[in-house]
């Protein structure tokens, strides 16, 4: 890995430039290039508004080599390539017309997607594969903006990206652009040594199991319901730690504790000691910079939410008819969340909170801050808000969740089709619902488990309405989340249960006894799993697309009834 050239973006006096030199009239760079770690930090000469700074370097890929590209946020697209694949790019009207509605939950405002096979990008960290041999390169902080890495197999280039648009620097000050290493070693010894340098403690869990209401119901839950469900469970209740509230017992998105007595009569903290009757801890989901634009929040306080620079609201999320975001640097906003956190988990007593739709506080610089800056400040502000409960991110650019977080998702939503929506085909964006890019997820960020926090790979399936999988795809799906997550949901009404369903779901909400040797794309869907159990050896093979496979064999559950 040898080092070309700096090339620094900035506006200056109104004009902007691109210089490729360590020193200038404008600034001056200071590298500190060796084959463990890369640093680099820039002191302004003159007023300097950045934009990127970007280090090249010569990277001896190998036909054999597989680059892994870590996706932008929990639901976005991750996995290993080799030189002869392509990634998948967003349609042009995703980035043009439709880039602040398609494009919302992405990284196309600051990223290029590379349009050859070949050439990938990566957020925050990456790794080169070739065989069991692995050359980690990570960020260690991402508090200074995002890190992407664009990699060039055809070309031997691999590029390392500092997002720092919208931070300005005066005459004398100093910014630290990087701090990165270069580890090698086997696959779990440099993840191992990574998070490591990283400071970053074990999460205080090890494993959950339950249940979550969204993907049977969405938004039309009731008391009644939740209880019937709640009730269901009982059946396999030695399997079961968590029962999780989702999204739909709120009046309006960002109306939190507004009481809603057509759903929920007895509120929310009866529903939370009903849960603790049986044993569980509660959950319970929000999404906590997003205020419907229907809301009573936001129609009492439009100051609250982040502006463009024609002071016109900007638009966090396209659901439920569209969603403005809570700015974290208006004292006002946070005293309100603060306040929803401590109804929630100290007058209502729900045990843990699922956050959504984290990255919208990060979609646009501002308060001279990067993206990557207000993201981990934003992370930190729920932590601190959260405190000792546990909180499970979602939606959340991975890098500023390292450390703040519990559990996370580390995929997209799940769909109740196997193969999705008719536009996922479209190219709309990488974050859109599937099984196929969920298991896909639940696979190659196999290595934050247990490491960062508790991966959440989705939910699993094994009811019999409201959904359109084979039976071979349901425990396909129940069976990647057993052995590559812990924090495990399942969705459905367990009334519909026949006994073997109740025997599958005991085996999948177990902790995983199994050890994952390696996994890799053998050919365009199919993928091979070497595993180790019992000192015995097993390859899950599968094809992604179909869901075909061999899991019958892997996890002892008939897949044909």
């Amino acid at each position: 890995m040898k080092f070309l050239n700096p090339e620094f973006t900035f506006t200056r006096d109104g004009t902007k430039f691109v210089d490729a030199a360590k020193e200038t009239d404008a600034f001056v760079l200071d590298l500190d290039i060796t084959d463990l770690a890369i640093r680099a930090k820039v002191t302004a000469k003159k007023t300097l508004h950045m934009e990127r700074f970007d280090l090249c370097f010569d990277y001896p890929f190998q036909k054999e080599d597989r680059f892994f590209s870590n996706g932008y946020q929990s639901w976005t697209t991750s996995r290993e390539y080799t030189a002869a694949d392509k990634m998948r790019d967003i349609t042009p009207i995703a980035k043009g017309k439709l880039k602040n509605l398609a494009g919302i939950s992405a990284d196309c405002r600051f990223v290029k997607t590379p349009d050859k096979a070949g050439a990938f990008t990566s957020h925050c960290y990456t790794y080169v594969k070739n065989g069991k041999d692995v050359t980690l390169i990570g960020s260690l902080t991402e508090k200074q903006g995002f890190t992407v890495f664009y990699a060039d197999m055809t070309k031997n280039s691999l590029l390392i990206s500092k997002d720092v648009e919208g931070v300005t620097l005066n005459p004398g000050e100093t910014y630290e652009l990087l701090d990165a290493v270069i580890l090698k070693g086997s696959y779990d010894g440099v993840f191992d040594a990574y998070f490591d340098k990283m400071g970053v403690k074990k999460p205080k869990i090890d494993h959950l199991s339950g249940y979550t209401s969204w993907y049977n119901y969405f938004q039309k839950i009731d008391e009644k319901t939740m209880l019937r469900d709640l009730n269901a469970l009982d059946i396999v209740k030695d399997s079961v730690s968590i029962f999780q509230i989702d999204d739909g017992y709120e009046t309006f998105v960002g109306d939190w504790c507004d009481k809603n007595p057509a759903k929920f009569p007895r509120g929310m903290h009866f529903m939370a000691d009903e849960i603790h009757k049986k044993g569980y801890l509660a959950g319970i989901w929000l999404a906590p910079f997003s205020v419907q634009i229907k809301s009573r929040t936001y129609k009492e306080h439009p100051d609250w939410v982040v502006k463009d620079g024609k002071g016109k609201p900007i638009l966090g999320c396209a659901g439920w008819g569209g969603a403005y975001t809570l700015d974290i640097y208006n004292e006002e906003a946070c005293a309100y969340i603060r306040s929803f956190f401590d109804t929630v988990l100290n007058v209502w007593g729900y045990d843990m909170v699922k956050l959504d739709f984290l990255y919208s506080q990060c979609m646009y610089p501002r308060r001279n801050k990067a993206r990557g800056t207000i993201m981990c400040e934003a992370m930190d502000f729920l932590r601190e808000c959260v405190g000792e409960k546990l909180l499970l991110g979602c939606g959340v650019p991975l890098g500023a969740a390292f450390g703040r977080v519990d559990a996370c998702r580390i995929s997209c939503d799940v769909d109740l089709k196997y193969k999705g929506k008719f536009y996922n085909k479209l190219g709309v964006n990488n974050e859109i619902p599937s099984a196929q890019n969920a298991i896909n997820n639940s696979i190659f960020r196999r290595h934050l488990d247990g490491r960062v926090f508790c991966n959440d790979p989705d939910v699993l399936f094994l009811r019999y309405s409201n959904l359109t999988f084979t039976t071979e795809q349901k425990v396909l799906l129940a069976t990647v989340n057993h052995i590559f997550g812990n924090v495990l949901f399942v969705s459905d009404n367990a009334e519909e249960y026949k006994g073997v369903d109740v025997d599958t779901l005991r085996k999948v909400f177990a902790k995983s006894e199994f050890k994952v040797l390696d996994a890799c794309y053998v050919s365009d869907d199919d993928i091979a799993v070497e595993l180790e159990k019992d000192g015995k050896k097993q390859i899950l093979a599968f094809n992604i697309r179909t869901g075909h496979s061999n899991v019958e064999d892997i996890i002892g559950v008939p897949t044909d009834r």
